[in-house]
């Protein structure tokens, strides 16, 4: 009995270890205004985030996290952490996911670039997610996260800008990973052209397929490859969106 004892406590000890290396330090604050309206648009070039499928509940991530673009989309589940500065403004036992959409740049007219500076995991979120786990009087609060798998309403999006030899791809609206790892475009007259990002969540490819209709690859960062066939019909025209009815689970 004393060695099953023994075992079980040894066993929920990893366990807990386990659960608390999933997390790590970061800091929060928040932008927008009340509705959020202020945090349309952004570095990863979704534009309207209701459109895209984001919602409000969303953050701008310090270079760090943001990657270059290559973490926009992704999620992260964003507690606030009453131990340490700016605990008195934790709502306790209260945590919120977001959605990755923009970028917080470094100020450097603040010391070590300010909050956003090199080397520090920040995120600054829209004010309805951030008031979820903070009191809005505080402004700034110490947090814990860790990268969450996405749920998405929907299937992935894919808005066309560009011009007649270049065409540039917004990818929106990933579940499971979030984020987009490489894609492809088909015309109806080509094979498959591997796309290359060009900023945030936009890739693009030097081809002329304006008339043609269009298929899309895209493997997401959690390795997951879906074709997405006869997305686009022959007659698109630059500035319009199309919807699909597949989705990532990793």
């Amino acid at each position: 009995m004393a060695n099953s004892s023994m075992l079980c406590t040894v066993v929920v000890a990893a366990c807990l270890a386990v659960a608390a290396a999933d997390w790590s330090q970061g800091t929060a604050t928040f932008y927008g205004g009340i509705d959020a309206s202020g945090t349309m648009g952004g570095a990863c070039g979704y534009d309207n985030l209701y459109n895209a499928g984001y919602g409000v509940n969303t953050a701008a991530l310090s270079p760090t996290l943001f990657n270059d673009g290559a973490s926009c989309g992704q999620c992260y589940l964003i507690t606030c952490d009453p131990t340490r500065l700016g605990g008195q403004w934790c709502k306790p036992g209260n945590s919120i996911t977001v959605s990755a959409t923009n970028l917080c740049p470094s100020n450097y007219a603040l010391p070590n670039g300010g909050w956003c500076g090199p080397g520090r995991p920040h995120f600054d979120m829209s004010q309805p997610a951030w008031e979820h786990i903070g009191v809005v009087q505080g402004g700034i609060i110490a947090v814990q996260y860790q990268q969450v798998k996405c749920s998405r309403t929907g299937g992935v999006r894919f808005s066309i800008a560009g011009s007649q030899y270049f065409l540039l791809v917004n990818i929106q609206n990933l579940g499971g990973s979030g984020s987009v790892g490489a894609a492809w475009v088909k015309g109806d007259k080509t094979g498959w052209i591997q796309m290359s990002r060009n900023w945030g969540a936009n890739w693009q490819v030097l081809a002329g397929l304006v008339g043609q209709g269009l298929s899309f690859a895209v493997t997401s960062t959690g390795g997951q490859y879906i074709q997405f066939w006869n997305v686009v019909p022959g007659w698109w025209q630059f500035g319009q969106t199309f919807t699909t009815n597949q989705n990532f689970y990793y």
